[in-house]
């Protein structure tokens, strides 16, 4: 028995043809997908406190479903107390079966509980079909503890899709049900 995710489904079934006939593309292996999500976390106080990295590490981790790497910064900069290889972030790459169940979890349960949700801008797009946008707190997903959380902490989440413009890949999303703002 092989487990399919309900948004991969949804896009071999309904969301491939949809676009195939907006966009008239000849071939449905011209349809835009979605290839790739990365989850980014920069923890700014992490310079004084390194267990701070460990938790949000471990709070990726629980969001993501898949273990999150710490990330080390590159260079020595005086300002910000901080030196070269000392860990300041968490972040982790999303592919497959494991990408739709975020997008999924993200767009029916995370998103609608932000405070004042009204929906996400589209001012994201970098000109290449992907998506970037960001999360002021890692608390709107289910799987973190509020009474575990040691600080609360905004995070980036970038969709990397094969799409070759901007309307292409705003619509790949909007056919998964992301809510942008109108």
């Amino acid at each position: 028995m092989n487990y399919q995710p309900r948004l991969r489904s949804k896009y071999e079934a309904e969301i491939k043809t949809n676009l195939q006939k907006r966009f008239e593309y000849s071939s449905n292996m011209q349809v835009p997908c979605i290839t790739k999500i990365c989850l980014n976390q920069g923890i700014g106080k992490a310079t004084a406190d390194k267990k701070l990295v460990d938790a949000a590490v471990e709070e990726m981790t629980l969001i993501s479903g898949q273990r999150a790497v710490a990330t080390y910064s590159t260079k020595d900069i005086s300002n910000f107390k901080l030196r070269k290889g000392v860990p300041i972030g968490a972040r982790v790459t999303l592919r497959g079966n494991m990408m739709y169940e975020f997008l999924d979890r993200l767009i029916a349960v995370a998103l609608p509980r932000t405070r004042d949700f009204r929906g996400v801008k589209s001012s994201g797009f970098d000109g290449r079909g992907n998506f970037t946008f960001g999360v002021k707190e890692q608390i709107i997903f289910p799987e973190i503890d509020l009474e575990k959380v040691k600080a609360i902490n905004g995070m980036d989440i970038t969709f990397v899709t094969n799409a070759k413009t901007n309307e292409e890949a705003k619509a790949l999303l909007e056919e998964f049900g992301f809510p942008f703002v109108k």
